[in-house]
């Protein structure tokens, strides 16, 4: 078997995601095997028990009271369009509604972001083997990027209502709209960022990917730090 460090690391990286969080289905050391040996459902298997851990560690920090608000990585900060004028509000008195404002918009991220454990959790049981098979030889987000194109919608579909619920009691959300409304139609704000539940909601969607892909990267830098012995396995495989 060849040492981990002989590997190219996009290679060891791609196998660490898939078998690194397998400690409990671990198998006893084999003797060197080529890909074609390990089965479908062994390859498979082990990448959906390892993105529904990832999955699940991304949402249970994020869920959290501060998940959002306090973290600067995810935290979701004014538009660019109240940005442009948070100087001028709090001149004149408004700094505490602007705090207020971005408070209630990384609150409603943290109440919704629950919903999206279950949206993320089926996209992994009904992951197909090809879709194993390209996370397994794509790039080092690749795994984030298939939650990403096949769960953004749904997600986004469950988020939006609670964000509305939670910006409904903010004047400065309604007055927000209207400004910016306006202010899109002269492309003084950007068209994406002119509702403001829809920024909050694309925002939290945003913050959720970037765990996602933080939980993908960790395992990607420290691939032999797992000790199981399945991606030993695996390490054997790729080198033969």
């Amino acid at each position: 078997m060849p040492r981990c460090s002989a590997l190219l690391p996009r290679v060891a990286g791609a196998c660490a995601l898939v078998f690194a969080l397998l400690g409990p289905l671990a198998v006893a050391p084999a003797q060197a095997v080529g890909l074609a040996d390990l089965t479908s459902k062994e390859s498979a298997s082990g990448l959906k028990e390892a993105l529904s851990r990832g999955a699940e560690l991304a949402v249970g920090q994020l869920g959290k009271r501060d998940g959002f608000l306090g973290d600067s990585r995810v935290k979701i900060p004014l538009p660019d369009g109240l940005r442009q004028v948070e100087g001028g509000m709090r001149a004149f008195g408004m700094g505490k509604q602007a705090d207020e404002l971005v408070e209630t918009m990384n609150r409603a991220a943290e109440s919704a972001v629950s919903e999206a454990r279950p949206i993320l959790l089926n996209a992994v049981k009904s992951m197909s083997f090809g879709d194993a098979k390209g996370i397994l030889a794509g790039g080092d987000d690749a795994a984030t990027q298939y939650f990403r194109r096949t769960t953004a919608t749904p997600i986004g579909a469950k988020f939006l209502p609670i964000v509305k619920k939670a910006t409904a009691r903010l004047k400065l959300a309604e007055q927000y709209d209207r400004y910016a409304g306006k202010a899109a139609r002269f492309g003084l704000v950007d068209e994406k960022d002119a509702n403001l539940d829809a920024y909050v909601t694309r925002k939290a969607l945003d913050g959720l990917y970037l765990m996602i892909a933080e939980q993908e990267k960790a395992i990607r830098q420290d691939p032999v730090g797992t000790g199981s012995n399945l991606l030993s396995k695996v390490f054997g495989a790729v080198g033969n």
